[in-house]
């Protein structure tokens, strides 16, 4: 579905700016880039928005996400892919951009972007993951770990 905002994820940054997604990315690309996909897809799902997760490299497993498009740069760079893609909007002032790279940052602030640092959007996702174990923890009562342990 179309909505007016839209995102635009420089994955490989967010991923540099989170240690444990760093720490795992050296040992297992694959996993890393999945991981963050799905977080993101779990901020985002009930947001009327549009996603957009850039990557650098190509694509080895697909990553399926239910909110999120998610784009390989192939033999360019992902920086590229995410400043043609603010170039070819028709309305840039609905564009976010994360990122913490300052030139992505530079060009999407001259075309009139939203710019949301890497660890500012990494604490945001981060919030929402919280929250909902916390809500999940919360609900359960004491009669029900009771009946679960058979006390």
């Amino acid at each position: 579905m179309k909505y007016n905002l839209t995102y635009l994820i420089d994955a490989n940054n967010v991923i540099g700016k989170d240690k444990s997604l760093f720490a795992m990315q050296k040992k297992d690309k694959i996993s890393s880039r999945e991981i963050l996909a799905h977080r993101i897809d779990r901020f985002f799902s009930y947001k009327k928005v549009n996603v957009a997760i850039f990557f650098d490299g190509f694509m080895s497993l697909p990553i399926r996400t239910s909110k999120a498009k998610i784009y390989y740069s192939d033999k360019r760079t992902a920086d590229e892919l995410i400043k043609n893609y603010i170039a070819d909007s028709s309305n840039k002032k609905n564009i976010t951009v994360v990122t913490s790279d300052q030139n992505i940052q530079q060009f999407a602030r001259v075309c009139s972007c939203t710019i949301k640092s890497s660890e500012d959007f990494l604490k945001d996702i981060t919030v929402v993951e919280t929250d909902n174990e916390e809500s999940r923890i919360n609900s359960i009562n004491n009669e029900e770990i009771k009946k679960l342990f058979g006390l």
